[in-house]
């Protein structure tokens, strides 16, 4: 699976949760209170941000686990999520495994299965499998923050839509689970979804990064334009170019940046 450092996710964090759709959080969280069990799985979990995010706004969870192949982001989110569990009065423990097996994640007791920045790195055939599995456990879902392709930039540069386009062919890559459904994901998991019965609600979560997140943006734009490079090598002067104007705005305080994502719930169509 791809890999992701702890201090990109802290960057990240505060875009994360401004991003998120409130009302269909809401919307969940009612359906959920409606469900036998009292606890939930965060797939992919890195740090505990989405765990974070929902603690308080989803009452009726009393036990999140929270599931990541890599183990020192799963210690730094046990030290994060100590001081907030226990103002909340919530229990939380920590499990490292192979997401790829997602039949091997145990729903038993559950009410709800979450992730936040997962589906977009993952195949259709992983989504399906995943669809099924909570269907049998009879859980709601909520899976925030799915790029869905769209990135605006301003000041508008004429290469913008050619890095765009280069960069959402990157996001189709194998990312440790097959062929990834990039841009495509909350439309294919919506699907995925509605197949198996459940009542699907869609909502806009985008990123809009202001002059002030000055360090956010720069490490967005760089890492744009090294996936740009992979995809078009021929084009790497122009990308760099590219890449130095974007800079210069942003070390200007002119930038300002909206990338697109989707927040996705879905009610079981079954009681456990």
């Amino acid at each position: 699976m791809e890999q992701f450092s702890a201090d990109w996710l802290a960057l990240r964090e505060p875009a994360d949760h401004a991003a998120r759709a409130p009302d269909l959080t809401a919307a969940l969280a009612a359906s959920v209170a409606q469900r036998p069990g009292l606890r939930a799985v965060d797939l992919a979990a890195g740090t505990g941000s989405n765990v974070r995010y929902l603690m308080a706004r989803v009452p009726h969870i009393q036990h999140w686990t929270l599931v990541d192949h890599d183990p020192a982001l799963l210690a730094q989110a046990w030290r994060l999520l100590l001081p907030v569990g226990q103002a909340a009065g919530r229990a939380y423990d920590v499990r490292a495994g192979d997401l790829a097996a997602i039949d091997l994640v145990a729903l038993d007791g559950c009410a709800l299965v979450t992730a936040s920045a997962l589906l977009d790195l993952v195949s259709e055939e992983w989504v399906r499998n995943l669809a099924r599995h909570c269907r049998a456990a009879a859980v709601d879902v909520l899976f925030a923050l799915s790029y869905d392709g769209r990135i605006t930039c301003d000041p508008v540069d004429a290469s913008d839509e050619r890095v765009r386009a280069l960069v959402n062919h990157h996001q189709r890559g194998d990312k440790g689970f097959g062929r990834a459904l990039g841009p495509d994901a909350a439309r294919v998991a919506e699907a995925c979804f509605r197949a198996e019965g459940y009542t699907v609600q869609l909502a806009p979560s985008d990123w809009v990064l202001t002059p002030e997140m000055r360090e956010l943006q720069r490490q967005l734009v760089h890492g744009w334009a090294g996936a740009a490079k992979e995809m078009a090598p021929g084009d790497a002067a122009a990308i760099d170019e590219w890449h130095a104007h974007r800079v210069a705005h942003i070390d200007g305080g002119r930038s300002t940046l909206r990338v697109g994502h989707q927040d996705l719930a879905g009610s079981s169509p079954v009681s456990a």
